[in-house]
């Protein structure tokens, strides 16, 4: 081999490698014109197998202006791709084997090589290069050097896909680190906060005057927003996969936990159904009817007895809190429950509340 050609490939190996750990977005383009430059060609192009594993392949990079285009599974580059064997044409235009098969960006080329790009364990695609009409064909030598970088910047390329996962996974872990903490901690802080509020609102009574029920109304107020906030954070940092099913029985429990802490007694719960693959959107809903549910409960109603019914059919998701309170107070705000009401129908569900002396009952549900 031309020492000065074996040099060029070891410092394009060595830079290729290092960007992999340092620059993985990168790699592709410094493949592509470190391939160009090795072979002397006009054209380095990087194509990859495209995510249905059909055998075709599409151009991912270029060494020079962006080329877009699509490889039929029985193009040259996708055989190589496949089979692990190079191919070389003097024009690519004119070889059988290859001329059925050119995109019409590169029916401006003549000379062509490709090699299988990727490892034995990761077949990523293939390389390929191409040069001008005028310009003399690929030697086997030239070939043979491409196909031994291909292999190496392959195994570059898969170093830096396994570190983008590793970094990938690395943030979803802090991700839901903070957003447990903010759940687990934070929102039962202020949630407990909320309640004391009401509370001492209660004891006071008719020793406040209008101002200062306003401005305490004020606070639960700013308190539940602050809470709706931080949840709203807390399912943008979880929400990695909008497809994914959420934790709605976990989560269900620890908020009749919240609320029997508060109250002084464990409200009882009766779940009936699988609550694993309820959809996020719907998990949300239920969880925010449950929580407003069991505020007012602990804020207003001064029970003795709560019982909680979530059942999720072939058809619904229901969620029934009844309680043998006061019912609700005339005067007391409702917004949360209308933002409820909102909710479900959204979602052509059904919210309903009825509330006596003798206590309320709040229905819930929307058709999964």
């Amino acid at each position: 081999m031309d020492p000065s050609l074996a040099r060029r490939v070891l410092v394009a190996s060595t830079e290729i490698t290092s960007a992999a750990l340092e620059d993985p977005e990168n790699v592709l383009r410094l493949v592509v014109e470190a391939a160009a430059e090795i072979a002397d060609a006009d054209l380095g192009l990087a194509m990859l197998a495209t995510e249905d594993d059909d055998g075709t392949l599409t151009v991912e990079a270029s060494s020079g202006e962006p080329i877009v285009a699509t490889l039929s599974p029985r193009s040259a580059a996708a055989k190589a791709a496949r089979t692990g064997v190079p191919v070389m044409a003097d024009d690519v235009t004119n070889d059988p084997r290859t001329a059925p098969y050119v995109p019409q960006p590169l029916r401006v080329y003549g000379p062509f090589a490709v090699a299988p790009f990727g490892t034995s364990d990761r077949k990523i695609g293939a390389l390929a290069v191409y040069r001008r009409r005028d310009k003399p064909p690929f030697t086997q030598e030239t070939v043979d050097v491409l196909t031994a970088f291909a292999a190496q910047a392959g195994l570059a390329v898969v170093l830096s896909e396994g570190f983008t996962a590793r970094q990938r996974v690395a943030v979803y872990e802090e991700r839901e680190r903070i957003a447990r903490d903010l759940h687990d901690v934070i929102i039962q802080r202020l949630y407990g906060a909320g309640v004391q509020i009401s509370l001492l609102q209660r004891r006071l009574g008719k020793k406040l005057d209008a101002g200062q029920r306003a401005r305490i109304e004020e606070a639960v107020d700013l308190v539940d927003e602050t809470i709706a906030e931080v949840r709203a954070t807390v399912r943008k940092l979880r929400n990695t996969d909008p497809a994914d099913s959420a934790d709605l029985h976990d989560s269900i429990k620890a908020e009749v936990r919240t609320a029997g802490e508060l109250l002084g007694f464990a409200p009882r719960l009766h779940v009936a159904g699988d609550l694993a693959n309820v959809p996020r959107k719907h998990a949300d809903d239920a969880r925010a009817a449950l929580r407003e549910a069991l505020s007012n409960v602990v804020r207003h109603s001064g029970a003795t007895n709560v019982q909680i019914d979530v059942r999720r059919d072939e058809k619904h998701l229901l969620l029934r809190v009844a309680d043998n309170g006061c019912g609700i107070p005339s005067g007391v705000t409702q917004r949360g429950l209308r933002h409820l009401a909102e909710r479900a129908k959204s979602a052509s569900g059904d919210f309903r509340v009825v509330s006596s002396p003798n206590g309320t009952t709040l229905t819930w549900s929307v058709p999964v």
